[in-house]
């Protein structure tokens, strides 16, 4: 099958194209407001998108009156913004933080979480997750919408300090992403843990042009 995003003529009960593109991380992101009102929000439109030095990236969609999202008001206000590792122990919880919009309540103490002191920004973290990466804002960019609800809102921040939780760190120096069971949004209502991996080494430029061998 195929069809046009802008038309939705797929004909199927639900639209299929954020099943397509998973499974995505999700963006746990903590901000406070320039009043110092706490926020925590879930985004499945999250990833890194470079390394030295980092930069990682979230984008909002707007509030039904098409507003921005108190996270994106919040980081162009005050320049901070914090990511928290949502895993297997903290999935509820962070699910539950998704559905408070009153931008007078802090999610991350409505919802029992924790916070924590970070090093280099002002924004609290969510000690129950098994890392934590401090970002300062670098610039918002804005992608429109058909409707005022959908224009997004791509924020990227620049990472100043990463915190990692020993316990995830195994005798090789190596992050234990079986042991953290990060969760990451599919389609639909649909969700996955990682709880399993697998290595591949790059080929060199030898072992491609070599033709294989059939064994006799």
């Amino acid at each position: 099958m195929y069809y046009d995003p802008d038309i939705n003529d797929h004909g199927l009960p639900f639209n299929p194209i954020k099943g397509l593109v998973a499974p995505r991380p999700i963006g746990w992101i903590s901000s406070i407001s320039k009043d110092g009102v706490g926020n925590l929000a879930p985004y499945s439109f999250f990833n890194m998108l470079s390394y030295n030095p980092a930069y990682l990236m979230f984008s909002a969609g707007c509030k039904e009156n098409g507003s921005k999202k108190d996270s994106v008001v919040n980081i162009e206000q005050t320049g901070e913004f914090v990511f928290n590792m949502a895993h297997w122990d903290t999935r509820t919880k962070m699910s539950d933080t998704s559905w408070i919009d009153d931008p007078k309540i802090d999610e991350l103490l409505e919802c029992g979480l924790t916070p924590t002191r970070a090093q280099r920004v002002k924004v609290p973290m969510v000690k129950e997750a098994p890392a934590h990466m401090e970002c300062v804002h670098h610039k918002t960019v804005e992608l429109p919408g058909h409707d005022p609800e959908s224009v997004h809102h791509m924020v990227i921040g620049r990472v100043v300090m990463v915190h990692i939780n020993d316990e995830f760190i195994n005798n090789k120096g190596l992050v234990d992403i079986t042991k953290i069971k990060p969760i990451a949004r599919l389609g639909y209502m649909d969700y996955c843990a990682v709880d399993e991996v697998f290595s591949m080494k790059k080929r060199t430029v030898e072992e491609k042009l070599t033709p294989k061998v059939a064994a006799e």
